[in-house]
């Protein structure tokens, strides 16, 4: 399926749940904010929200700094 993924058109297997999304990018779920068609989706519910070609993605990373 194709999604657009911070602005940038990516192919991904299809009928990932968003937690699967953020794994396939090698991400830690404890590290990101994701965002699908402009609403932030609860970490808790990662993996109920299953993703639909055409989707648009925002995942943010959280990063320490100081």
């Amino acid at each position: 399926m194709r999604l657009t993924v911070n602005g940038e058109s990516r192919e991904v297997p299809d009928a990932l749940s968003a937690g699967q999304l953020v794994e396939h990018f090698g991400l830690r779920r404890e590290a990101v904010v994701v965002e699908r068609n402009e609403e932030v989706i609860p970490r808790g519910q990662l993996d109920q929200v299953k993703l639909a070609d055409g989707d648009t993605i925002e995942i943010i990373q959280m990063i320490a700094g100081g």
